[in-house]
């Protein structure tokens, strides 16, 4: 009996030391945390100078990279933005009239988030928290919540969020942002270097 206590325990161990291997490799990671429409997110990214992974995390947590979605709420597309949001990127952004359907397509959708995501960081004086919430729970929520000082706009203090969807959606989207920096950051500068 004690033969196989061993011989199961020596087992249990290398199955943890296989396991560790594996959850610390990064192409594992990479499986694991995939960048769908890498082409647009980065091309969006430098065009509206804008973290790649930041946009890549709000698909992630908005649609899982489903383009053709369309919220309960009516948001559209792949970063799910309101037609009346995306009708003022379209006027402030002095670019040509947009319908619904350019609206779910993955690049229209990816460029119009990207600027949004640009307005909303220069809005809040490069604060990223304040411009990830803003872009979940609307501008208006968020400067009431900066007024009274309800929300400073740190991590630490992400739990004073009074809406529960969007004190989850900041941290979804503060974790995929840093897991998606940890796994592609290297990969994606090799690309850049050879461009």
């Amino acid at each position: 009996m004690t033969f196989f206590r061993k011989k199961r325990a020596f087992a249990l161990l290398l199955i943890c030391f296989v396991l560790f291997l594996f959850m610390n490799s990064s192409l594992i990671g990479r499986k694991l945390y995939p960048i769908y429409y890498e082409k647009e997110i980065r091309q969006s990214a430098a065009k509206h100078q804008i973290d790649p992974f930041l946009i890549a995390a709000i698909i992630r947590v908005e649609t899982n990279y489903q383009h053709h979605l369309e919220s309960s709420k009516g948001a559209l597309g792949i970063m799910q933005l309101m037609p009346d949001t995306a009708g003022w990127i379209v006027e402030s952004a002095n670019l040509n009239t947009l319908t619904q359907e350019d609206l779910l397509k993955a690049d229209v959708n990816i460029d119009l988030g990207s600027w949004y995501l640009n307005w909303l960081t220069k809005h809040y004086n490069g604060n990223l928290l304040y411009a990830i919430a803003a872009y979940n729970a609307g501008q208006g929520n968020v400067n009431q919540w900066k007024k009274n000082e309800v929300w400073d706009g740190t991590e630490e203090q992400i739990a004073r969020i009074p809406f529960g969807e969007t004190r989850h959606y900041v941290q979804r989207v503060l974790y995929y942002y840093k897991k998606y920096q940890a796994l592609y950051t290297e990969q994606w500068e090799k690309k850049e270097a050879l461009d």
